[in-house]
């Protein structure tokens, strides 16, 4: 007799079950790999943020500037993410890295006017890596309060070990790294800062072959100006090939994701402490070998500089911080072809002269509210002084200024701004001007609104005024630092409140409209 019970059931209806189920399981775990394989990819990668100072977005070859000279940069970028539309918050040197650091917008860091610090109790990015074991070095130039020093293992701010550029002790910063920690390095350059220094990148880029933008006069006082601030990037390029060289030599390389990007715009008139994208349009290239999702893409999206610290602890696996007003791009990162951000926001204040602008855009328009209509917005005290400005005002004066060269001196300036940047990318036609008036005009301005409400953006009453006269003064008269004393009004050294005081801004976490 047999057993009934020990019988094999072959039919075909269960076989094919089985086949399936397997096919399925196999499925399954080919894509739990696939996802744990990305996951593991992502787990402590090194990091290393090169920031160069006063460098507009347009300013390197991977932007589609051949005139300059950035062969590392343009390699880092072939192989990494080229992120087209990537916005600081702001268009000064020290709020501008403060709010990196942070991922707090200026007003909201309670440091939003230059050359002032944030409260002690602030939490800047390398503080929250130490807490997941990073080794956090600091080196060049600094341009922060102790809030942020307090996060850095190392701080190497020393003008005499960092050179004229601030990268001299990059090299030797990847040599002494420790072997048994991750590490998050914030590699600060000087360049491309004015003045111009002699140095061996001099004459990289002969003034003869500059071609000059529209907004500037095409002489050779300002080809000579172009000419050095190119030649600083070059320096700068040169500095973040020899790290990438370093890290190379360690087999380090493939595990340290690599950003490189700017504070803000060319120290020249109609791009720096203009929020226009000359001034707060930043380059920024993500490279990492680890992962394949960053090899030779381009991202359309638009991202803030206060994303950047919610995705880099987003990449640790830290939990979401409360403290950060950005949000991560990390999907960007495997998927750069998706959008992100509907909208950006930057703001200007203070920076040698009494200022308050707001700018938000959307993919296809920037809005622009002026709340101190009555200053004509050359730039700050050292694009004034410059040999591009110089020609600048000569042709005022005789009468061959055009248009867009003559947009700096304009005073009274339109309350309100808003320009197509599918066919106005330098932001000259002003569409609040003419008989039309695109319907986004009204999106941007509510949004901009809501953003100034929700992140407690308030005008201060007694705001900072101008430390110097918005013209340079020709004088032999020098203070005890070497500074003209007739350039300096009687303001000078008077800080007013800061913005978004009366509202306890730095108690706000708000993001804002997205």
């Amino acid at each position: 007799m047999s057993n009934t019970n020990s019988k094999k059931i072959t039919s075909p209806l269960y076989s094919s079950i089985g086949v399936v189920l397997i096919s399925f399981l196999l499925l399954s775990y080919s894509c739990t790999l696939k996802n744990s394989k990305v996951e593991e990819s992502l787990q402590l990668p090194n990091m290393i943020i090169f920031i160069a100072d006063d460098v507009s977005w347009d300013d390197l070859g991977c932007y589609g500037n051949k005139q300059v000279h950035t062969p590392n940069i343009d390699g880092l970028a072939e192989e990494g993410i080229i992120f087209k539309n990537a916005y600081l918050t702001t268009s000064s040197c020290s709020p501008s890295r403060n709010s990196i650091i942070m991922g707090r917008y200026p007003h909201n860091t309670g440091a939003a006017e230059l050359h002032t610090s944030p409260p002690v109790e602030m939490i800047s990015l390398p503080e929250i890596l130490k807490s997941k074991g990073y080794f956090t070095l600091q080196a060049g130039k600094f341009h922060m309060g102790d809030y942020a020093r307090r996060g850095f293992d190392q701080v190497h701010e020393d003008r005499k070990i960092n050179g004229l550029g601030g990268e001299g002790y990059w090299d030797q910063a990847v040599d002494n790294l420790p072997d048994d920690q991750p590490f998050f390095m914030w590699l600060a350059a000087i360049d491309a800062h004015r003045d111009w220094g002699s140095n061996q990148f001099s004459g990289t880029h002969p003034p003869s072959t500059i071609k000059v933008p529209e907004y500037l006069i095409d002489g050779d006082e300002t080809k000579q100006d172009l000419a050095h601030y190119y030649d600083e990037i070059t320096r700068f390029d040169y500095h973040i090939g020899s790290v990438v060289r370093k890290l190379k030599q360690k087999g380090i390389y493939e595990n340290t994701l690599i950003i490189v990007m700017a504070d803000n715009g060319r120290p020249f008139p109609h791009s720096k402490t203009r929020v226009n994208d000359q001034g707060v349009k930043t380059p920024f290239i993500i490279h990492y070998p680890k992962l394949s999702t960053t090899k030779n893409k381009l991202s359309q999206s638009l991202i803030s500089a206060v994303d950047i610290a919610p995705t880099l602890v987003d990449l640790v696996g830290i939990d979401e911080v409360d403290h950060f007003q950005g949000v991560s791009f990390k999907n960007l990162i495997l998927k750069s072809e998706k959008k992100f951000r509907n909208y950006v926001f930057a703001e200007h204040n203070w920076h040698d002269y009494e200022a308050y602008e707001r700018m938000v855009r959307n993919d296809r328009y920037m809005y622009i509210v002026n709340s101190r209509p009555q200053f004509a917005q050359r730039g700050p005290l050292d694009a004034i002084n410059s040999t591009s400005y110089k020609e600048l005002k000569e042709a005022k004066l005789n009468g061959t200024i055009t248009k867009k060269q003559a947009d700096i001196f304009e005073a009274p300036r339109q309350v309100e701004e808003l320009y197509d940047l599918s066919i106005d990318p330098y932001q000259y036609n002003n569409l609040l001007l003419g008989d039309h008036i695109p319907s986004a005009y009204e999106e941007l301005k509510q949004k901009l609104k809501e953003w100034v409400i929700t992140t407690g953006d308030d005008l201060p009453e007694n705001i900072t005024l101008d430390w110097y006269y918005r013209e340079p003064v020709n004088t032999e008269e020098k203070d005890i630092n070497g500074n003209n004393k007739s350039n300096r009004t009687h303001h000078h050294g008077i800080r007013g409140e800061m913005p978004g005081k009366a509202s306890m801004a730095t108690k706000n976490n708000n993001k804002g409209p997205f």
